[in-house]
């Protein structure tokens, strides 16, 4: 990869080009396109690479007095202010003008005082967190700061890491990845090393995307993205844009400008009128001016910001950070909410609700099968390995009696095929194989499937609930892999769901 490679993302996907490039990229070719080796790059290279794409840092606005400062100032009803504090200081009238200045700088000091404070808080935390990374420099394993993190960096992941870039994998071992700050998926995604071709950001199962957690297994990959050129960072350069003016601010904003002008037209007619009057100059300037100074609310800024700075310190001890006043009075505006579903209204875990045959009516025969081919394994703490939907069968009530059974040809969950399967020996000696995966990849493979199936299939869909069908077999007698499958008979379905929280109506009720 070039200097000069594009780092804009895709708006049809939220990754980058190169990760979408890469993703599709048989491993190697991966590798030769980011000039790099498994054995990871030199420091020579990462010092070249790190002047050429910058640190692996995402968008950030500064802090700055000004800043903050100016954001005060953009009101014009304080300029205004200002202004009659000018004009009455220069006609003579310094008490007025002082007091006026006063109230101006009142209100200003107020709302500086609250923002900068706020923003210096939010500042400080972000400078005290640090993240370190598991990369191959040199030919060695090495603990290095995220930060400096470049393309074709060859990183190790772990359960419980953060990715810390977006990442090609070049080998996985049962890897699986939380990707709801990204997708807001409850269930973590499943990877590979096979390329990827896909239109979603969400469908690249050979990549690991920043900001995201290794929720299962081990793998390394290569950095193929960093910083604002990688999904999350898409997401947080749009977070950190201008911020748009609030109803408040457009409404005060409005007021003001309409203050403005009713003065200056009325200045303007006072002061004409005096003229056609044969009045003298001076003095119709100075009535003018002070009919305009009269119809200006001084003490109106200084009210606004001595509210909103009350509401901020009652959110303060609500531990509620407030980094900007004005967004307190449309807080308290709130007519219509939109919340995310998963982990903020439902639990955000998977749990099993039933075990349904081919006609969507209640059966016992999937949940026992599903049990059967399962890579989570029952243990005294509770179901521990698989994915999420395998532990979530081990914790039906009904798991505990089923009788353990001897697995072979155990093939675990592939996401090309969509399929997990495993054979077993019955009752009564015969070979038989297990097949569990996405309901149209198992039906497709059925014969004698019921034209009831359809129906029942989507009316689940309807209810949201998550789907996996089980299906049994024969085994080929002359079958030699693993996933060599005789005909197929559909057992039934086993459906998953994400159940509300406890709290989570009263919460909506209450707000």
């Amino acid at each position: 990869m070039s200097a000069t490679a594009s780092t804009a993302t895709s708006p049809a996907t939220g990754a980058s080009p190169d990760l979408v490039r890469c993703a599709g990229l048989a491993v190697d070719d991966v590798l030769a396109t980011l000039a790099t080796r498994p054995s990871g790059l030199t420091s020579g290279e990462v010092a070249t690479r790190l002047d050429a794409f910058g640190p692996n840092v995402l968008a950030s606005r500064r802090v700055t007095l000004l800043g903050v400062l100016i954001r005060q100032l953009r009101n014009p009803l304080l300029l205004l202010l200002l202004a009659a504090a000018i004009v009455s200081a220069v006609t003579g009238d310094v008490a007025d003008g002082g007091i006026i200045a006063t109230i101006v700088a009142l209100s200003v000091g107020l709302g500086f005082v609250n923002e900068y404070r706020s923003e210096r808080a939010v500042h400080a935390l972000h400078a005290n967190i640090t993240h370190r990374a598991d990369a191959w420099r040199d030919g060695e394993m090495a603990s290095v700061d995220v930060l400096d993190l470049v393309p074709g960096d060859i990183v190790e992941l772990g359960v419980g890491n953060l990715v810390p870039a977006d990442l090609r994998l070049i080998e996985v071992r049962q890897l699986e990845c939380e990707e709801a700050v990204l997708t807001g998926e409850s269930t973590s995604s499943i990877k590979t090393v096979e390329p990827t071709v896909s239109d979603s950001a969400t469908d690249l199962a050979s990549c690991a995307f920043m900001g995201t957690v290794v929720h299962q297994g081990s793998g390394r990959g290569v950095v193929v993205s960093t910083g604002t050129s990688t999904a999350f960072g898409a997401i947080a350069t749009g977070l950190s844009s201008r911020q748009v003016d609030t109803a408040f601010q457009t409404g005060l904003r409005s007021f003001s400008k309409m203050l403005v002008g009713v003065a200056a037209v009325l200045t303007i007619s006072i002061f004409v009128i005096n003229i056609i009057l044969a009045r003298p100059l001076i003095e119709s300037l100075l009535f003018s001016l002070a009919i305009a100074i009269g119809i200006t609310p001084q003490l109106l800024p200084a009210i606004v910001s001595v509210s909103l700075s009350a509401g901020s310190r009652e959110l303060a001890r609500r531990k509620v950070l407030v980094k900007r006043l004005v967004v307190i009075e449309d807080l308290g505006n709130i007519q219509v909410l939109f919340t995310d579903k998963t982990g903020t209204l439902t639990e955000g875990t998977v749990s099993f609700d039933a075990s349904l045959d081919p006609l969507g009516r209640a059966s016992f025969d999937a949940l026992r099968m599903g049990l059967v081919c399962n890579d989570a394994t029952m243990t005294a703490s509770g179901p521990v390995g698989g994915n999420a939907l395998d532990r979530a069968l081990w914790e039906a009530p009904e798991s505990r009696t089923i009788q353990r059974v001897e697995r072979s040809h155990i093939v675990p969950f592939d996401h090309v095929s969509q399929l997990a399967s495993v054979r077993i020996v019955t009752d009564a000696g015969i070979a038989q194989t297990v097949v569990k995966g996405a309901p149209e990849a198992v039906i497709g493979r059925c014969v004698d499937v019921p034209q009831e199936t359809a129906i029942a299939l989507e009316r689940l869909f309807e209810q949201g609930a998550r789907v996996v069908a089980v299906a049994t077999g024969s085994v080929p007698e002359d079958a030699v892999q693993p996933t060599a499958y005789g005909e197929l008979h559909l057992v039934g379905f086993l459906t998953f769901i994400d159940r509300p929280k406890a709290d989570a109506g009263a919460a909506i009720d209450r707000l």
